[in-house]
């Protein structure tokens, strides 16, 4: 008893030691202030800002140490001043030059200027800290020389200068004894990896020199085996094949070299990386076996390989990988069975085989992945049925089966039925030929269902009415008959409908013109992201390349039911779909008048009524459809005059072939028309006289009609036989039509461009010839690029897709709006090409990517934007649609607020913002603010928290 309470208070005089020693510390530290010559360089600093939140809340204080991102310590050389010891100022909006005064501070160990818009160059001066352990000002618009600062900072711990537009040759690079972490990614520097980088810095863990414009190998980095953990090479031009010096850095636990051109073969030495977690090859060139030498990487998580030239079979060694997540040799040329045993890789979430030449059937084993979220074995030469152990398969999100060969689909869908979390299921081209099951349940959770091009027979099945989260059904291109059921009206979520190339039969069921999805995107839930991070293609017929989308929610509302026996009028009602952009009734035999009410759908981008039985004219209400890029209603029985507002002057005369009652600007003149359908003709012997006139004036008008066409036919033939074809990737492997085409093809720069000199075999090279692996995003319209061009720059360059009407509207309209708009809220069109059948538009690129991926799209978990950022976009954003707009609101109401920024401490400025957004949506368009006025509202919302 006498221990124990000894043993307490011994402890209890520590404790009161304890805090007396804190509170003096916490009394000397407020007793000090901040030094008078740090003050005086933070001064000078912030005075050369030109914009920043540090402008004004640095002036409301008067010891240094309480403002905004300065932390200071104490000074052990006077007791009355305390020295500044960090500067963290990152997301803080700073534009303008860093000054020679920042270097005055010299007992700086942070700095951290990351995420804002300073520019200009390094000065000098900032080689005098020498207590830096680390900098950070990635994200910023840097620029010049930075040799002569980095050569100074020798007792630097930390580098991190990535995202900014440094132009600097490596060659001078190194020597930092203590550097532990060296991240110059996503700059533009240039040259060849130098021994000097490692040279004196034995100690780096981590070196980052990703997205720049490296060239040559790898024999620089000799000197970097010691400790190295981190190696991230990605997005350069390096090549050449990997030395064998890397697989001594057993250290090493991230090696990152995606998109660039290595080749050669992967050596057996990756086996001696028995620490290695992650490695990411994907985009280059490597060619050959891969290794079976994965026995010792029992560490590793993520093997990315895809997009290279591997060929032979699957290493059987990949199966000692218990804590593998992702394998993903998916674009190769791999063959033989998938002979891995999966009972040993417990952990695998993605599994993406596609496009290789692998046989056989699936192995059971498969099923012992209980983690398995998302599988794809599609494009592949794989046979038999979907084993039973799939139903076991729980955790499955995504599953891709198609082009292949397997049979059973009424087997399939009883194992897959089980499968609880499906959201994604493609057995597109597979079970030829057979009838489409009837009696099938389960699929609750199921989004995108597609069995397009299998030739199955039947009818359309009445169980997909269970599947009621079902956005996206696609039963194209294969031998359904029977009616289109009246019950597809009830499916609330669905808004991409596919039953195009059928022998459906009967009327268009009124219930079609119900579907929630389609009259309004809000009156039902969200479409959600149900592609699970792999691309989606949509492939429309036989000869097109397919269109990729990201996710689900990227397909265009659409209803298509092309080429099919469709018969009956087109319902009125049909002007209820206000959100469909893409109206598809092509080769069917529809008869009756165009209804007018088309011209309430005001998203409609594409509608196609061609090769029917209408009747009537076309109606001029269609002139308010400011959207639509394509229309067309050939070969039907219209007359009348072609409307000639709106989008009608765009449209092509093969739009209105095959009608010979239709008139107007585009074809032949009304007057014509109604002079040779209407002629004053006398009575008796002279009528009889006038009634051969007319025919030997049609006749003769006929024949010069068709000597026109098949002079104008010749010509565009004539032109068009030096014109490339459309997918760029054959037009590698014909390099003569290419060069042709090089020829033919038309750059235009703007003045202001950064790329003066810029050809269009360069805007081909910088691209890679459009490989996927340079794809930064998507849209309905194309794909957009990543281009590293030869003067060290980065451009966006988005390729127009699509058909020839759409895809020349759209890139007219962006022309015409970006070439003339100057805004530092918009995006700059650097220029523009017609190469062949493609259209380039050129852009500056942005280096963070687009706004949708930050707030819902990245994988890593990290990409949540606080209150403040999102406010600040919301501001930004705001300004720029004032300036192009002065559409008008959005249309669109806010429905919830995203949970990772909801908090009781920011729910006043939530709903000022709910509330802003509200007053826009308002019913009365009276009623609705101007664009100027809601800018103004913003601010006041960030006044306001800046007060607070």
């Amino acid at each position: 008893m006498v221990v124990v309470e000894t043993a307490a208070m011994t402890f209890l005089r520590w404790v009161f030691f304890a805090c007396f020693v804190c509170s003096s510390w916490g009394l000397k530290t407020t007793t000090q202030s901040c030094d008078p010559n740090d003050m005086l360089a933070l001064k000078e600093f912030a005075g050369k800002l030109t914009n920043g939140s540090i402008i004004t809340s640095w002036s409301s204080k008067t010891d240094c140490c309480q403002w905004e991102g300065v932390v200071c310590g104490s000074n052990t050389n006077d007791s009355i001043h305390s020295r500044v010891t960090m500067l963290i100022l990152s997301k803080k909006g700073l534009q303008g030059l860093i000054p020679p005064s920042l270097g005055r501070l010299d007992q700086l160990k942070s700095v951290n200027l990351s995420c804002n818009q300073l520019n200009g160059g390094m000065p000098l001066e900032l080689s005098s800290l020498k207590q830096l352990e680390v900098l950070d000002l990635s994200h910023n618009l840097l620029s010049g020389q930075v040799s002569g600062v980095l050569s100074g900072l020798l007792s630097i711990r930390t580098l991190n200068i990535s995202s900014n537009l440094f132009k600097e040759d490596l060659l001078e690079l190194g020597g930092y004894p203590n550097l532990v972490v060296f991240n110059m990614s996503n700059n533009s520097f240039t040259g060849r990896i130098t021994s000097q980088i490692c040279s004196s810095s034995k100690g780096i863990q981590i070196l980052d020199l990703s997205a720049n414009h490296l060239v040559g190998d790898l024999e620089g980095l000799s000197n970097c085996s010691g400790s190295l953990q981190q190696l991230r090479l990605d997005s350069n031009s390096l090549s050449g094949a990997l030395p064998d010096f890397l697989y001594s850095m057993s250290a090493l636990q991230h090696f990152s070299i995606s998109n660039n051109n290595f080749s050669g073969q992967l050596s057996k030495g990756v086996s001696k990386l028995f620490n290695l977690k992650n490695l990411v090859i994907y985009g280059n060139r490597f060619s050959g076996h891969i290794p079976n030498a994965f026995v010792n990487l029992t560490y590793l998580e993520q093997f990315l390989a895809h997009s290279n030239m591997l060929s032979g079979p699957l290493p059987s060694t990949l199966s000692f990988c218990s804590k593998l997540h992702i394998l993903d040799l998916r674009n190769n040329s791999l063959t033989g069975p998938i002979d891995l045993n999966f009972t040993g890789m417990p952990s695998l979430c993605t599994l993406d085989l596609a496009s290789n030449h692998l046989s056989g059937p699936i192995p059971n084993s498969l099923s012992a992945c209980r983690e398995l979220k998302i599988l794809s074995l599609a494009k592949n030469e794989l046979t038999g049925k979907i084993p039973e152990s799939f139903a076991n398969l729980s955790s499955l999100l995504f599953l891709s089966l198609s082009n292949n060969s397997f049979v059973d689909l009424s087997g399939a869908l009883t194992v897959l039925q089980q499968c609880q979390n499906l959201s994604t299921l493609i057995l597109t081209m597979n079970f030829v030929g057979e009838e489409i099951p009837r009696n099938v349940s389960g699929f609750q959770n199921l989004m995108i269902l597609a069995f397009g091009n299998c030739a199955l027979k039947g009818q359309i099945p009445f169980w997909l009415l269970s599947c009621r989260k079902l956005e996206v059904l696609d039963l194209s291109w294969n031998h359904l008959d029977g009616s289109i059921p009246s019950w597809i009206g009830q499916m609330e979520n669905l808004f991409y409908l596919d039953f195009s190339n059928n022998s459906l039969t009967g009327e268009i069921p009124q219930s079609l013109t119900q579907l929630k999805s389609l009259i309004s995107a809000n009156s039902s839930s969200p479409h959600l992201t149900a592609s699970a991070g792999l691309p989606l293609y949509v492939k429309r017929n036989h000869s097109a390349s397919g269109l990729q989308y990201n996710q689900a929610s990227s397909f265009p509302p659409s209803i298509l039911l092309s080429n099919n026996r469709i018969n009956g009028t087109i319902p009125p009602e049909v002007g209820r779909l206000k959100d469909l952009h893409v109206f598809d009734l092509s080769r069917n035999n529809i008869m009756g008048t165009i209804p007018s009410s088309f011209s309430q759908m005001e998203n409609l981008e594409i509608l196609d009524l061609s090769s029917n039985n209408l009747y009537g004219s076309i109606p001029s209400s269609l002139e308010k459809l400011t959207f639509l890029s394509k229309f067309s209603v050939a070969n039907n029985h219209l007359r009348g005059q072609i409307p000639t507002g709106g989008q009608f002057y765009s449209f092509p005369s093969s739009s209105f072939e095959g009608n010979p009652g239709l008139c107007g600007v585009i074809v032949s003149p009304c007057n014509v028309i109604n002079n040779m359908m209407k002629p004053g003709i006398p009575s008796g012997s002279d009528s009889r006289f006038g009634r051969g006139n007319i025919l030997s004036i049609t006749i003769t008008v006929g024949v010069g009609l068709v000597l026109v066409l098949a002079i104008f036919l010749h010509k565009m033939l004539r032109r068009n036989v030096g014109d490339p074809i459309c997918d760029l990737e054959e037009e590698v492997s014909l390099p003569h039509r290419l060069s042709e085409a090089l020829r033919s093809s038309k750059l235009v720069l703007f003045q202001n461009s950064d790329c003066k000199d810029l050809t269009v075999a360069d805007l081909l090279k910088s691209t890679n010839n459009f490989n996927q692996a340079s794809i930064i995003g998507c849209g309905g319209f194309g794909l957009v690029y990543k281009a590293n061009l030869p003067n060290g720059t980065k451009a966006a360059i988005k390729r127009l897709s699509g058909d020839c009407g759409q895809m020349e509207r759209e890139f007219q309209a962006e022309v015409e709006a970006l070439s003339r708009a100057q805004h530092k809220n918009l995006v700059s069109l650097q220029g523009y090409c017609r190469h062949g059948n493609d259209r380039l538009l050129i852009y500056s690129y942005m280096e963070n990517g687009s706004l949708d991926y930050w707030l819902h799209e990245s994988v890593d978990g990290a990409s949540v934007l606080e209150w403040e950022v999102r406010l600040k976009i919301a501001q930004g954003a705001s300004c720029g649609l004032a300036y192009l707009h002065k559409m008008k609101s959005e249309k669109r109401e806010a429905e919830i607020i995203d949970p990772a920024i909801w908090g009781k401490d920011r729910q006043k400025h939530l709903f000022e913002m709910l509330e802003i957004a509200c007053r826009c949506l308002d019913q009365d368009p009276r009623q609705r603010p101007l664009v100027e006025e809601v800018v103004s509202w913003l601010d006041g919302i960030g006044f306001q928290g800046a007060q607070q």
